[in-house]
């Protein structure tokens, strides 16, 4: 029986894309896509998500990428512009869940440390989610399984007890190697009717 619901963030509860920040940076798609793919790119990102301060990894990505110093300054100085809105329809979903049996909701999510406090802070959403793993504070990142381990223990949770819904399958694999039961979300519908046809109610 399912007693725990935990949400990713980023894809699931609001929307984050460098290309808001970049395109109007480079005015320039091409170029844009190339910087986003290849220099900020996501595996560049799991450093700051992981715990690296984003000073050093500024500092050490402009050493290897000296053209693109001042778009990846730009990067730690006007992060916020990465940010999207809320994804439609979750607020309310997740609101209904906590009306309706679950009252404590719980969120894990691969976040430098440094950026999320203002990403909390703005997003209304964020007043609905309980308790929190935040991967650049406990310096360890999905889809390993120390992080949803990390979660488990510091809430007291048992895996077969609890849900997980990530928009990354890797993420999703990677909470149920640990065994926790996992959705990948798509949209806020589907994921909808995912929760019915499995908790038996209507978020």
């Amino acid at each position: 029986m399912i007693k725990n619901i935990i949400f990713d963030f980023g894809g699931v509860l609001v929307d984050w894309n460098p290309h808001y920040l970049f395109d109007k940076y480079f005015n320039n798609i091409e170029e844009s896509d190339y910087f986003v793919e290849n220099v900020c790119n996501s595996e560049w990102n799991a450093e700051m998500d992981g715990g690296k301060p984003f000073e050093q990894a500024v500092k050490e990505r402009s050493a290897l990428f000296p053209k693109y110093a001042e778009a990846l300054k730009l990067y730690q100085t006007n992060w916020m512009d990465t940010m999207g809105e809320e994804i439609p329809g979750m607020y309310d979903l997740i609101k209904s869940l906590k009306e309706n049996g679950f009252p404590i909701i719980y969120g894990l999510t691969n976040w430098s440390a440094e950026t999320f406090p203002e990403v909390k802070k703005k997003y209304r959403i964020f007043e609905l989610i309980d308790n929190i793993v935040v991967s650049g504070e406990v310096k360890q990142l999905k889809p390993n399984p120390e992080i949803f381990h990390t979660l488990l223990d510091t809430y007291h949770l048992k895996a077969d007890e609890s849900l997980f819904i990530d928009d990354n399958i890797k993420n999703v694999e990677g909470a149920k190697s640990v065994g926790i039961n996992a959705l990948r979300f798509e949209n806020t519908t589907k994921l909808k009717d995912d929760l019915n046809k499995l908790l038996n109610c209507k978020p």
